[in-house]
């Protein structure tokens, strides 16, 4: 099953970075090009995949011994040195020789021109269902215009009822399903304020359904499976989230897509999933753990990714211990990834790296006045 003898050894392991997938999106543009992506003139690349592990979407290594190797190669070969304990069941009897079915996570710079369809995520306990794989994921707001936008959960006191009339008066007609009696006792249409004194009943549209907020760079938000969702015009973000491709469109604000045909609608996979309980979310508020010369945020903590903040003015000294890989992703400035052999891989605004479990200790050095970087683990029980 293992492979070691097309890939260098445990003893070879290394920070790995890949050539990024880009995937063009109708609601993507060119931004990503300032963020050294190799973007072809005219073409509106939404998504640059930065670790992928998916059966038809494989990032390739770009740099060391392994160069030209596929990320499913590495840990066909490395198994735990790769990815860690924590990404092996408990019961497993021999780790060395048990390999997870794909890397856990996946990671993603996009780049939103325009707004993206108001989607949402299977949870784990209704994905198998929908034959679909479950989905949480966080951003991180690289860059954002004067006036960007998120587009997440419901404003409070839109019920179901509200929403799915509302979808179904923007030509959604197959958007009808049965409301749960909590959904009915909400009231529906609301009732809001008219011109004057008089009280209106106002059938709310879409719009009025789901809370849109500001955000600026350096914001994160968390998006949990469930969580319905848009990112609006003018952010580019970091995205970390589950290994998983599916995703429900509920509405796409009466769009075409790069064909020129409406793109498909889930509608109803989308009511199945979406949390109609979930209202007015907000940007996570970062934690300090560390504060000196350098400092240290926790941003999120979930059941498949712990995300930290670093903010570097002199070296930072860390450890892969065995339990988790590290993924390290630059959002400001540049840094060094410096190994005990003192070899050195460098991390420029946009660029992330992959630290293998074994690989012990290591240093990250910043490399200008203000360096920025994510670090992002696994916790166990995967």
């Amino acid at each position: 099953m293992q492979k070691h003898t097309q890939l260098q050894g445990t003893k070879m392991l290394y920070p790995y970075k890949f050539t990024p997938l880009l995937v063009e999106r109708v609601w993507g543009g060119q931004t990503l090009a300032r963020f050294g992506k190799p973007v072809p003139p005219g073409k509106r690349i939404g998504e640059s995949w930065e670790i992928s592990d998916r059966d038809d979407a494989q990032t390739v290594v770009a740099n060391g011994p392994d160069r030209g190797k596929t990320l499913r190669q590495l840990i066909e070969a490395h198994g735990v040195q790769l990815l860690g304990t924590n990404c092996f069941s408990s019961d497993t009897p021999t780790l060395q020789h048990s390999t997870p079915s794909r890397f856990p996570l996946l990671v993603k710079l996009l780049d939103c021109r325009e707004r993206l369809s108001l989607q949402v995520h299977p949870p784990a306990a209704i994905a198998a269902k929908l034959n679909g794989e479950p989905k949480t994921e966080m951003w991180y707001v690289l860059d954002a215009d004067a006036d960007a936008h998120l587009i997440a959960g419901l404003c409070r006191g839109v019920s179901g009822v509200d929403f799915i009339r509302a979808l179904e008066r923007r030509g959604g007609a197959s958007a009808k399903r049965h409301p749960s009696d909590e959904e009915t006792a909400l009231h529906s249409p609301r009732r809001l304020s008219g011109q004057g004194n008089a009280a209106t009943t106002v059938a709310p549209s879409i719009e009025d359904c789901v809370r849109r907020f500001p955000v600026v760079k350096g914001d994160t938000f968390f998006v949990p499976s469930g969580r319905l969702h848009a990112i609006d015009a003018g952010v580019v973000l970091v995205e970390i989230q589950q290994n998983s491709d599916t995703t429900y469109r509920v509405y796409d604000w009466g769009r075409v897509g790069l064909d020129g045909k409406p793109r498909q609608l889930h509608v109803q996979e989308s009511l199945a999933c979406i949390d109609f309980q979930d209202f007015e979310p907000r940007k996570v508020k970062p934690k300090v753990e560390k504060h000196g010369v350098n400092g240290l945020w926790r941003l999120v903590e979930c059941d498949y990714f712990h995300v930290h903040k670093l903010d570097l003015r002199s070296a930072w000294p860390d450890r892969c211990d065995g339990s988790s890989f590290h993924i390290l992703a630059c959002i400001e400035g540049a840094v060094g990834i410096l190994t005990p052999d003192n070899k050195e891989e460098r991390l420029d605004i946009g660029q992330v790296a992959l630290l293998p479990a074994a690989l012990g200790h290591y240093t990250v050095v910043p490399q200008a006045e203000v360096s920025q970087a994510l670090k992002v683990v696994v916790p166990s029980a995967l």
